[in-house]
């Protein structure tokens, strides 16, 4: 019985998202309106795990994923979690080293403790080391989780000890500057799914003013982001461009060399 009632929670979660759009659904102030170029206040105080005060931008020194959940959470909350601690695991990209994570409480009510086993319970699912400080899980109070989620275009309700609320990340700059949102797929298994791929080029997308791999570049430069599907699709005019380039580029060459090695070979 626990178990279909925590399926209802998240169907009915996921339901909640897919209908932000829809302005007569009695609940379209809840999901996530994208704000990209949008920027998120990083001079807001947090609490760690540890009960010490952060300040958000202490955190956010280089492309950073922004993950909003409530740690007693009935619901998505942790199998989303555990899909993000899954592709962290994925990716040949290093927590602290290319990104940081960091995830913030939207209950005011919840404590550091609570923030620290969550902590516990997501961590291992990586299945590699964390830096210490590349995955922050953080609680705060009423005012600034405010500031932060509406600056993100994160919208929930409080219903009673729960929440209703969407299943989504958001990756800024070190700036803050929102540059792309991920969304967690719902599979025919039950499961949640993010695409290792996905999380890659949300990642290289926030890292452009930074050094990313050559490999990286060229990925980005095949692929579009589609925010309808909310994925990355082949960008078939851009190659089918620089095709194009390339064999007029080898046409120019070709007629401009060919007449002076026939003009040589009649001499």
């Amino acid at each position: 019985m626990n178990k279909i009632i925590v399926i209802l929670l998240m169907l009915f979660t996921l339901s909640a998202g897919d209908n932000i759009f829809a302005e007569t659904d009695s609940y379209n102030d809840i999901g996530i309106v994208e704000k990209l170029g949008s920027y998120v206040p990083l001079n807001l105080t947090f609490t760690n795990v540890d009960g010490k005060k952060v300040i958000l931008k202490d955190l956010v020194n280089k492309p950073t994923l922004l993950a909003f959940v409530y740690y007693k959470c009935p619901g998505i909350c942790t199998p989303i979690l555990t899909e993000l601690a899954n592709v962290v695991g994925k990716v040949d990209l290093v927590p602290g080293e290319d990104y940081n994570i960091v995830t913030i409480s939207i209950d005011q009510n919840e404590k550091p403790a609570d923030a620290l086993e969550k902590k516990n319970d997501i961590i291992g699912f990586t299945g590699r080391y964390i830096e210490p400080g590349s995955w922050s899980f953080l609680t705060g109070d009423s005012i600034n989780i405010k500031l932060v989620t509406e600056a993100a275009g994160y919208l929930f309700r409080r219903i009673g000890n729960n929440f209703i609320h969407s299943g989504g990340f958001m990756f800024i700059t070190k700036e803050g500057k929102i540059c792309r949102y991920l969304y967690p797929d719902y599979t025919s298994k039950g499961q949640f799914s993010i695409l290792p791929f996905d999380f890659k080029m949300a990642y290289v997308e926030t890292a452009q003013g930074q050094q990313v791999k050559t490999m990286s570049k060229l990925i980005k430069f095949c692929f579009n982001y589609d925010p309808k599907g909310r994925t990355y699709v082949f960008n078939i005019t851009r190659i089918f461009g620089v095709l194009i380039l390339v064999f007029m580029t080898l046409f120019m060459v070709f007629v401009v060399v060919k007449p002076k090695k026939t003009k040589i070979a009649g001499r």
